[in-house]
């Protein structure tokens, strides 16, 4: 397979990238001569990429750069330049580290110890697979993965929130980057569930977003590690809440986007769904609203108009009680999880004390 092809509605994972530059540089020292692509085994399959460059540093060390290529995807690292420095050992075994631009986990509950460099299982076990083919038998390597950006794009990714520190991780399970950077992010967001049980904390705060979470940092005693952030995905982050054993979740959010939890919305996403003013509106009738009311709720713009028209009427903490009650029952359905509700508006104060 050739992921040179312009094309290709596919890319490589920046694990692909590192694989092959470490393999670029291994064939400098041995055959002195510069790659201008090299194929890879990965577990997609065989993999041929293009080498940027090569640079043979000394007698027993050359480096290699590749440029992960566009792909129809969003992806923050498009374009990025991977390298990797390749030293040959008279010692036999591989040894891979991170170097600039390459994160490291300062916290536990990842797929990596404390300190340790920021290069996934699979990305290691491909650099080292494919360069134990073409490495002499007497000869070990030592392997600098490098990313010269890595640092200064490192906040646009999740790595801030999980504890990696210092740049971006080297990352893939197949060796190829699909133009589905949907199951990507959520499976980030979903290693803050990791991080929160590896600081050994058994309750967790699940919001929607920043806002929420900064709320929920100034009500609640909670460390910021317990914080989860769902984005749009409340059903996937329940299950893998339910799936990795959390005790108990506070759901704690704004309004605008729990309450379509109360109608079974488990994807808040608003192009997907939207029924926020169905729901407030059964739920304020349910409560004695009258007919006028109603009226003007159903036709309200935005959730806080509504809020406001409800506190008119001494009928927001009986409606959001309701609703907090059925958002409970709805995830509960769903996902045997011990659990409590917080709604709140936009300036923190709770809708349902």
């Amino acid at each position: 397979m050739n992921m040179s092809n312009k094309e290709l509605s596919y890319g490589i994972t920046t694990g692909s990238a590192a694989t092959a530059a470490a393999v670029a540089a291994l064939q400098t020292i041995i055959h002195q001569k510069k790659p201008l692509k090299v194929k890879i085994d990965a577990p997609f399959g065989e993999l041929e990429i293009d080498i940027l460059s090569t640079k043979r540093i000394g007698e027993n060390t050359a480096q290699a750069m590749v440029i992960k290529k566009p792909y129809p995807d969003p992806d923050v690292t498009i374009n990025l330049e991977i390298g990797a420095m390749v030293r040959l050992t008279d010692k036999e075994g591989i040894i891979i580290q991170g170097g600039e631009g390459i994160g490291t986990v300062t916290k536990p509950g990842l797929q990596l110890p404390v300190g340790e460099a920021a290069i996934n299982p699979v990305p290691r076990e491909m650099i080292c697979a494919n360069l134990e083919k073409i490495i002499p038998s007497d000869k070990g390597a030592q392997v600098t993965v490098f990313v010269p950006q890595g640092e200064k794009i490192a906040s646009r990714t999740m790595n801030p929130r999980l504890g990696i520190e210092g740049g971006i991780s080297i990352l893939g399970t197949t060796g190829v980057a699909r133009s589905m950077s949907l199951e990507s992010y959520k499976s980030a967001l979903s290693c803050q569930i990791d991080v929160g049980l590896g600081q050994g904390f058994e309750e967790l705060v699940f919001v929607p977003g920043n806002i929420g979470e900064k709320l929920a940092l100034q009500a609640l005693d909670v460390e910021k590690d317990q914080i989860v952030q769902m984005s749009n995905y409340v059903g996937h982050m329940l299950e893998q809440a339910h799936e990795k054993g959390v005790k108990k979740i506070i759901l704690y959010g704004h309004a605008g986007k729990l309450v379509k939890i109360a109608g079974g919305i488990f994807n808040t996403k608003h192009s997907v769904a939207d029924a926020r003013r169905e729901i407030i509106t059964a739920h304020a009738a349910i409560c004695g609203a009258s007919p006028e009311l109603l009226e003007n709720l159903f036709h309200s713009k935005t959730t806080e108009d509504m809020i406001d028209l409800l506190q008119n009427e001494n009928l927001v903490a009986d409606v959001f009680h309701n609703i907090a009650h059925a958002i409970k029952e709805k995830c509960q359905d769903r996902y045997p999880l011990e659990m409590e509700v917080i709604v709140v508006r936009m300036d923190g104060t709770v809708l349902n004390p």
